[in-house]
């Protein structure tokens, strides 16, 4: 289990205190889905719906980015 959750409704980490999700916890969500790329990809966009609901003051483009532009 991580630590590095985020802090609603900011989406910060709590641990590191960057944009999660923060470069540890991307590392840590590409070892729990190596084998399922697919949920990787639905377990962030879900994250993704939540986060824009919260962050209206932050350009979409760049949340999309942010939550779905790292996985491959």
């Amino acid at each position: 289990m991580t630590t590095h959750g985020p802090v609603l409704p900011l989406w910060l980490c709590e641990v590191c205190d960057r944009a999660w999700p923060c470069s540890t916890r991307r590392l840590e969500l590409l070892g729990e889905y190596a084998s399922s790329p697919v949920a990787l990809r639905i377990y962030t966009g879900s994250h993704l719906t939540a986060a824009a609901q919260d962050m209206t003051w932050a350009p979409a483009d760049a949340v999309c980015r942010r939550f779905l532009g790292w996985v491959a």
